[in-house]
């Protein structure tokens, strides 16, 4: 059945405007994303193919372009139109996030990081160079490794924060094939950059791990 032949209040964009975004499904926001469905199968049913062959959103914003367009109904428009509404969300996220301290704003931190990091299939680092009243003034991707690890040099990091003349610095880095658990190589990096930046009167304030849709903080698990 096509959704037009739904009830009124049933179709996902009338359900949106009576009710608000947030009383959707997953699959009832992607059906307003698809638009139209194919031949024997609604907007609806393409929406929960997507989830049921990518496992979530995350995973869906993170697919390829090969394995995002060999979905039936799906193609190089539609995945260029849902990487343009993820690079649109990060920056209106970042946009926010400069006009606003980081400390008071820590969901907002971990929303940007997580939408910056969720479609990375390899490690990479990040800094967030923030001002003395820890409002952001540049976020740069510092180095950039392998599935599993990246090689991280203090020196750089000094280098671009004197670049920046920030104040503190706020971290974070993708796990692509696990989960957003710290490692103890991550601990100790962590605690080492924070004594080698104290020495130029620079705060480590926190280190995020971005992992399968999930963020965690060192700063909320006491290990900063």
């Amino acid at each position: 059945m096509a959704i037009t032949d739904w009830p009124i209040s049933e179709r996902p964009r009338e359900k949106l405007l009576q009710k608000g975004v947030a009383s959707l499904s997953d699959a009832e926001l992607l059906a307003i994303f698809l638009r139209t469905g194919i031949t024997g199968k609604s907007a609806i049913d393409l929406a929960r193919e997507l989830l049921s062959h990518f496992g979530s959103l995350t995973n869906i914003f993170a697919a390829g372009h090969a394995s995002f367009c060999q979905l039936p109904g799906m193609g190089s428009a539609k995945y260029a139109q849902l990487q343009a509404v993820l690079e649109m969300a990060r920056r209106a996220l970042g946009e926010e996030l400069k006009n606003g301290s980081a400390l008071n704003s820590p969901d907002l931190v971990r929303n940007y990081l997580r939408l910056s990091l969720a479609n990375k299939h390899h490690e990479v680092f990040i800094g967030i160079f923030l001002n003395t009243q820890h409002h952001v003034i540049a976020t740069e991707e510092l180095f950039s490794g392998t599935l599993t690890q990246t090689s991280v040099y203090p020196r750089e990091i000094i280098k671009r924060t004197l670049y920046h003349n920030a104040a503190a610095l706020i971290f974070a880095h993708n796990h692509p094939s696990g989960t957003a658990e710290p490692s103890h190589a991550d601990k100790t990096l962590t605690h080492d950059l924070k004594q080698v930046l104290a020495m130029i009167d620079v705060k480590v304030l926190d280190h995020f791990i971005v992992a399968n849709g999930t963020t965690l903080s060192f700063a909320e698990h006491g290990l900063i």
